[in-house]
């Protein structure tokens, strides 16, 4: 087999493209033992918290994903009550796969049964709010006959792929005919609209290149691996996946960063080191690029040069800023050797849970890489590396804290870019500054995703607004959507008493607000942090804004703010005379107060008639000093 590279070439391309490859056969393609060598290399304790789960569930009734449900998105914008259902049969089906293979009590194996008959019924493997039956036909509900790939078909057909995998021989035995059901399925609603079909717009043919790229193309290749038959097909889906994932690996800005933030990299650049290191596997190391690419390598380190602090991360465009703990430590770590980046390795073993080493919150094939991970499930915990600094030059994010390997005292973070970001917000100059690791000025992040979030009406969404994130509202006006509206000239400042970045965010406001506004955040050596705006002719109603979580009071010229978390209270300070007003915005999305509790407060300081503002943030040096 050859790397298919006819129209486009990319740094996969050009490390592989020259390098014939064989596939291993399908049973043998994946790098995760089948049930009868399972329980040779997997002890039994590894996963006993799940079959415990999947012992709980086998007198409850299976979830159900209802038509009404999936008509909602189209009604009033609902689409999680349908995706919670199909989340949950999914999860189920996971523990029940790992329940048959530790134990050998028959009813786990007729529990996948089930769970596999109920997602080969189930009508659409697309979730509701991606399809674009509605568009098209006008129908509310799925064309079952017109499948659309997206994120949904392509996580069924990669789960259903593992679980052939890992228990198809069983299932033969026991449910003769099952997993030829599997395969129809899988063709009808994956394979054959992948090959036929090349205008998926998450394939990035016209150079917009995202998450969704190596998602799918990841569990395509899983799906092709497993399920099609040794020839040319089966090649050409797989040099097909090599393709696009090579779009999307030639997106990747050379220091790795994502826009999209910490959250979504672990469903974009990490779902393309899973996809290559599957590649690898596959091919037996023909081609194997992540140690040969720059922008691979760098990815890797991107989660901890995102950390706060303890459960808390840099969190940009929809991100939360504390994002769930049970995210697939293992993948991370796995690359960290593949590269060899030992503060990726660390930072992931910090995060280590002995008594569960994965969950099947992340999928069936992220959950049994885990468990059969020798090198991950035995490593002993370590610390997270916290780098003093952090600059990504691609998303003008800059970071800075007082000691390498220590959350203690203030991190600092400034964000530049453009306000057409994937999963944008319109947040170009935003502050972020953590006490003690914990956010006090923070990035609000975002509501539970509806129909809205993805549509014309995104920024009327509060939490998209430059108004409500630690920006300035420039005479009158807030940051417009769209990738004119950008930072620039960037500068980074070092000297014996300070580090700092220093930028243009004029540019991000609407023409004639303001001729310029410099912003420059720093961290000063002595703890403290400062935010300096400067600017030249700025109408009236300017205000420099700070979105703040935790207790806040204020008085003429200062604020004091409790963190969350017990964390160092902050007193922060600006000229006396400037006025200010405090707004406290009351949360009930659980998206948000799952995060930052029931409110959030923005505090503005009035600046007409000024053209330079300093916003001092220092911890307090005992909790009853006051400003």
């Amino acid at each position: 087999m050859q790397w298919n590279i006819v129209g486009f070439a990319g740094p996969l391309a050009a490390t592989c493209g020259g390098t014939p490859a064989r596939l291993r056969p399908p049973a043998e393609a994946l790098p995760v033992p089948a049930a009868e060598r399972w329980a040779a290399r997997v002890s039994p304790d590894v996963g006993r918290r799940l079959v415990d789960r999947a012992r709980a569930d086998l007198d409850a009734p299976w979830p159900q994903p209802r038509a009404s449900a999936a008509a909602r998105v189209h009604r009033d914008g609902d689409r999680d009550g349908y995706e919670q259902q199909v989340f949950a049969r999914q999860r189920r089906l996971s523990r029940a796969v790992v329940a048959a293979l530790s134990d050998d009590d028959p009813r786990y194996l007729d529990e996948v049964a089930d769970g596999v008959w109920l997602l080969c019924e189930q009508s659409t493997w697309c979730w509701p709010a991606h399809d674009d039956t509605y568009a098209r036909r006008g129908s509310v509900l799925a064309t079952v006959t017109d499948p659309f790939l997206d994120l949904g078909a392509g996580e069924v057909v990669g789960q259903l792929a593992w679980t052939d995998h890992v228990l198809g021989r069983r299932l033969d035995e026991r449910y003769p005919g099952l997993r030829q059901r599997i395969r129809h399925e899988a063709r009808t609603r994956v394979i054959e609209p992948f090959l036929s079909r090349r205008d998926w717009h998450w394939l990035g043919l016209d150079g917009h290149v995202h998450n969704w790229n190596p998602w799918i193309h990841g569990n395509v290749l899983v799906a092709g691996l497993v399920l099609c038959e040794e020839g040319v097909e089966r090649d050409q889906l797989v040099a097909l996946v090599a393709q696009g994932l090579d779009r999307y690996v030639a997106a990747l800005p050379a220091d790795g960063a994502i826009d999209e933030g910490y959250a979504y990299w672990w469903n974009g650049a990490c779902r393309a080191l899973e996809a290559l290191d599957l590649l690898a596997y596959a091919t037996d190391g023909a081609w194997d690029p992540v140690p040969e690419v720059e922008s691979l390598r760098e990815t890797v380190a991107f989660p901890h040069r995102s950390h706060l602090g303890g459960p808390w991360y840099v969190n940009l465009a929809d991100g939360p800023a504390r994002p769930p703990a049970d995210q697939p430590w293992h993948a991370l770590h796995r690359a960290a050797r593949a590269v060899g980046d030992d503060e990726a390795r660390r930072h992931a073993v910090a995060q280590h849970r002995n008594d569960l080493p994965a969950t099947e919150e992340a999928g069936l094939g992220r959950l049994l890489r885990a468990l059969t991970d020798d090198a991950w499930l035995t490593e002993t915990r370590g610390s997270s590396p916290l780098p003093a600094e952090v600059w990504l030059p691609s998303t003008q994010v800059w970071l800075a804290r007082g000691h390498a390997g220590s959350a203690a005292g203030l991190t600092i973070v400034m964000k530049g870019g453009h306000n057409d970001e994937n999963h944008n917000h319109n947040d170009v100059g935003s502050i972020i500054v953590a006490s003690d690791g914990v956010p006090v000025i923070v990035d609000a992040g975002r509501p539970t995703y509806t129909a809205q979030t993805f549509g014309p009406d995104r920024y009327d969404i509060w939490t998209m607004q430059s108004d409500w994130h630690s920006v300035p509202r420039i005479s009158g006006a807030a940051q417009p959507h769209g990738r004119a509206f950008a930072a620039s000239d960037p500068v980074l400042v070092r000297t014996d008493d300070m580090t700092a970045l220093d930028l243009e965010i004029g540019g991000a406001y609407p023409a004639g607000s303001v001729r310029s506004w410099r912003r420059r955040a720093a961290h000063h050596r002595s703890g403290h942090v400062t935010i300096d705006d400067s600017w030249e002719a700025a109408g009236p109603d300017t205000q420099v804004r700070l979105l703040l979580a935790g207790s806040v009071t204020t008085g003429d010229g200062w604020a004091r703010v409790r963190p969350l978390d017990g964390a160092t209270p902050v007193r922060i300070t600006w000229p006396a005379g400037a006025q200010h007003t405090l707004v406290v915005r009351e949360l009930d999305d659980p998206m948000l107060t799952d995060v930052w509790g029931d409110r959030l407060s923005r505090l503005a300081v009035d600046v007409d008639g000024r053209t330079e503002l300093r916003v001092t943030v220092e911890q307090e040096r005992n909790e009853d000093e006051r400003p």
